[in-house]
């Protein structure tokens, strides 16, 4: 069997995922499998809720669809999740997944409140902001996560929260913040495909009020995000003035603080119902004296604004400390009484690198001809001799 020849049999036998398709794509896709035409949309239907209401891992527990149907699923498609390389649970109940697809690893986080549970989603495999306070900023970018990535760290943390069906009263899993590995509106188009099932009466069935999107500032599509998505939105701010934030959060200098904050004040559907979320890493020396909370307030003037205030959490070789915790009192004292909410975030997840700012996986951005030698050498172990 000539090398090419077997690129054609490993080809064929591969199996489509279902997990992350669009309606459209996924009528598409039983049509080619040989589904009548006139079949597909209830078909789709069906499978539907059982990927997403029921968190159906095997085609075998569809059990109001025809045995011929199911096997057909099963000799196309597969609905398996993601590589769970470790999970680690912290001391004050965060949890932390490190996944692993595509011979890629990146990481979720759960973190669990009274009353609710938010699940902090990677958008990207590293990250090509630098932010010099973020863990994530020192991995260069290897790529982004299609959709089936996405909503596939929704799905593993609900299998492990034992969180299906989805629409059950009692979810766990209760929020969803884009705020994990990765500039999520670098990545749009995955990001929306996958928000899309996220919010999804019909899917995973969470309320798109409880969906936050965070960008560092990517300017030209938050207004885009906003028409396009319609979540929440939150601003990783980090400092008032341009020269300090030219430094933390580099991207400033593409997109300085004015022209950020007038995207905000336009962002659609933003009112006092819907406040703009904007977070506050506090560095010591650099951010957190009380003159940067009076400008804090003048900047944010007019947006309907809630400010989180987060205590830096630390990581092998960050070059800043945090904020002494009178300090950050003092601050937070200065943005309350100029009447915005500003909660100081307690720090979750510190004691297994789950926090704000630290996630980090190990891998790097390959050559093509390492990929190649990797996917020839895989493809051949599975080879008939």
């Amino acid at each position: 069997m000539t090398w090419t020849q077997r690129l054609d049999y490993t080809e064929n036998m591969t199996k489509t995922s279902l997990i992350g398709l669009s309606p459209d794509a996924l009528k598409a896709a039983l049509i080619d499998a040989g589904v009548a035409e006139k079949a597909a949309p209830m078909r789709v239907r069906q499978l539907w809720n059982w990927i997403y209401v029921h968190g159906a891992r095997d085609f075998a527990a569809m059990t109001n669809l025809a045995k011929d149907f199911r096997a057909l699923l099963s000799e196309r498609f597969t609905l398996d999740r993601l590589k769970i390389v470790t999970e680690q649970i912290s001391t004050d109940g965060t949890r932390k997944w490190l996944l692993k697809a595509g011979g890629q690893e990146f990481e979720t986080v759960f973190i669990p409140e009274p009353g609710r549970g938010t699940l902090c989603v990677s958008s990207q495999v590293g990250c090509t902001l630098n932010c010099r306070f973020c863990h994530t900023g020192t991995q260069k970018l290897v790529r982004n996560l299609t959709p089936a990535e996405i909503v596939g760290q929704v799905m593993i943390a609900r299998d492990a929260l034992n969180d299906w069906p989805s629409t059950a009263e009692g979810r766990r899993l209760t929020n969803v913040v884009m705020m994990g590995m990765g500039e999520p509106l670098y990545n749009f188009d995955n990001v929306k495909s996958a928000l899309a099932i996220v919010v999804d009466g019909d899917g995973l069935a969470l309320s798109r009020r409880r969906v936050t999107l965070s960008t560092a500032g990517v300017v030209p599509m938050i207004r885009k995000a906003g028409e396009e998505i319609g979540s929440s939105l939150a601003i990783s701010l980090h400092a008032v003035r341009d020269e300090i934030r030219d430094v933390i959060v580099p991207i400033n200098k593409k997109y300085p603080l004015r022209e950020l904050l007038d995207a905000c004040r336009t962002y659609p559907g933003v009112s006092n119902a819907r406040r703009i979320t904007f977070e506050y890493v506090m560095l010591k020396g650099v951010n957190d004296n009380l003159a940067d909370a009076k400008e804090l307030v003048k900047l944010l003037k007019g947006i309907p604004a809630k400010i989180n205030l987060i205590p830096f959490n630390p990581w092998p070789g960050a070059p800043y400390e945090c904020s002494d915790w009178d300090q950050i009192e003092k601050f937070a004292e200065v943005v309350n009484r100029a009447g915005y909410a500003s909660p100081v975030r307690t720090p979750r997840g510190r004691d297994i690198m789950a926090a704000c700012g630290q996630l980090k996986s190990e891998s790097v951005k390959q050559r093509a001809s390492e990929r190649m030698a990797e996917m020839r050498s895989a493809e051949l172990a599975r080879m008939p001799s």
